[in-house]
C-alpha cells in the first residue's frame, strides 16, 4: 500500500485539469478511484472490441491509437502525450472500442473507472465542459488529418507527419532531433503509406538535407522545407 500511495502522490498532481473543478466530496471519490498501471513498450492498453472499463491518462511516456483498416492495413490515427485522457469517448458513445491504444514506449497511465468519471461529469458542469472542449478539439484535429492523409502526395503526407510529431512530442536538448523514435513501419503507418515508400521518402528528404536520419533518430535540419512541402501537399 505505502509503494501505490507514493506512486499516486507523484501522479495525482498532473492531473489538475479534471481535479480542480471537483467539490471536495467529489475530489475524495475520484481520488479513491485512481489506480496506476505501467505498460511495457508495444503492450496494448486496450483493444478494438472491448468494453470500456476506464478512462486513461497517459502520465509519462507515449501511446498511439491505431485503426485496423482494409485487409488488415494499421492506420496510426492519433497519437497522444503526458498529460492527455483518452479511452472515454466510446464509453460516451455507448459503444465499444473503435480502435486499439498501444504503448510507443514504457509508459505509466492513471486509470480511473468509467463509472466514475461518469458520475462526476454528470453532478459536475465545469468538468463536463472540460471534456466538450477536449472531444471538440479531437474532433477538429481529426477532420484535418484525414484531409491532409487523404489528398496529400506521399512527400506531402511524410513532411506533415514529421510535423506533427514534433508539435505532439517536441524535440530533444539538441532542438533538432524529433523526442521520439517511431519504427518505419509506425512512421508509415502515421503517413498513409506502405513501409517502403516511408523509406523512400525519408531517404529523399535526407538526401535533400531536409532531415538526417540515424537509426530511428530523425533530424530535422530544414524545418521551413519541410513545411512549404506539407502546405503544398
Amino acid at each position: 500500500m505505502a509503494k501505490r500511495k507514493i506512486l499516486l502522490d507523484e501522479i495525482i498532481p498532473k492531473l489538475s485539469s479534471i481535479v480542480d473543478p471537483l467539490t471536495v466530496e467529489e475530489r475524495e471519490l475520484l481520488l479513491k478511484s485512481i489506480t496506476a498501471q505501467s505498460y511495457k513498450k508495444n503492450e496494448i492498453i486496450y483493444q478494438e472490441g472491448d468494453t470500456p472499463q476506464y478512462m486513461h491518462c497517459l502520465v509519462s511516456g507515449k501511446v498511439k491509437i491505431n485503426k485496423e483498416g482494409v485487409g488488415g492495413r494499421t492506420q496510426i490515427v492519433r497519437v497522444i502525450r503526458p498529460v492527455q485522457y483518452f479511452g472515454f469517448r466510446a464509453s460516451f458513445a455507448n459503444q465499444n472500442y473503435v480502435n486499439t491504444a498501444a504503448a510507443f514506449e514504457p509508459t505509466v497511465i492513471a486509470r480511473i473507472p468509467i463509472g466514475t468519471i461518469t458520475y462526476l461529469i454528470k453532478s459536475n458542469a465545469a468538468l463536463a465542459w472540460f471534456f466538450i472542449e477536449r472531444l471538440s478539439v479531437d474532433l477538429g484535429r481529426a477532420d484535418e488529418r484525414m484531409v491532409n492523409l487523404t489528398q496529400k502526395h506521399i512527400q506531402g503526407r511524410l513532411a506533415e507527419s514529421l510535423l506533427f510529431l514534433k508539435e505532439s512530442y517536441g524535440l530533444e536538448e539538441d532542438g533538432c532531433t524529433l523526442s521520439i523514435y517511431l519504427s518505419r513501419e509506425d512512421l508509415a503507418n502515421l503517413s498513409n503509406m506502405t513501409t517502403a515508400n516511408a523509406i523512400r521518402t525519408l531517404s529523399a528528404f535526407a538526401t535533400e538535407r531536409i532531415i538526417a536520419c540515424d537509426g530511428r533518430k530523425i533530424k530535422i535540419i530544414d524545418e521551413a522545407a519541410l513545411e512549404k512541402i506539407s502546405r503544398l501537399g
